[in-house]
């Protein structure tokens, strides 16, 4: 079991758009097992992207709503229907806000094999889709919130008030 560090708000890895995986070998095998260890080797974590390991590459883990796996590579389709709930990242330890996504997702992608995946889902696991593709992309949740809960989490952010020693 390989438990990588998570990478925290100010690494620039977070904020940096992922290259495609072009390559369905051995590594990107070890990568995808490496974040599902990551990702299960602590409770309460719904999802791991390559890039909060420190990883340039479209993939990410997710274990949300009984469902377990991975996407290479993955685009979204969203609903209008939108919902607020409490996010927060492992990236952002400690901190949660209320977050609009959209309420049903139709993600496709691939798997560690190269062949196509489509995952549809509503609820948590839509949630869960939703935050670890904006990670492939260089966002992180706080970037969509707006109005007083945007400055209030940029201000506790700012002041450090999350937990930097969670990994």
């Amino acid at each position: 079991m390989t438990m990588r560090p998570i990478r925290i708000i100010g690494d620039p890895v977070l904020r940096t758009p992922n290259d495609p995986v072009t390559t369905f070998d051995a590594d990107l095998r070890a990568l995808v097992t490496d974040l599902m260890d990551t990702l299960l080797g602590a409770p309460g974590r719904a999802g791991v992207a390559a890039p909060q390991i420190g990883v340039n590459a479209q993939v990410f883990v997710y274990d949300a709503d009984g469902h377990r796996g991975h996407l290479v590579n993955p685009t979204l389709d969203l609903s209008d229907d939108t919902d607020d709930d409490d996010e927060g990242c492992l990236s952002i330890p400690g901190l949660y806000f209320p977050t609009r996504r959209a309420r049903h997702v139709t993600a496709h992608g691939l798997d560690q094999h190269g062949e196509p995946r489509t995952i549809t889902a509503d609820g948590f696991l839509a949630r869960a889709l939703q935050h670890e593709t904006d990670h492939l992309a260089g966002r992180l949740y706080v970037d969509t919130l707006t109005g007083p809960v945007r400055r209030q989490a940029l201000r506790e952010i700012r002041a450090g008030h999350y937990d930097r020693t969670h990994r």
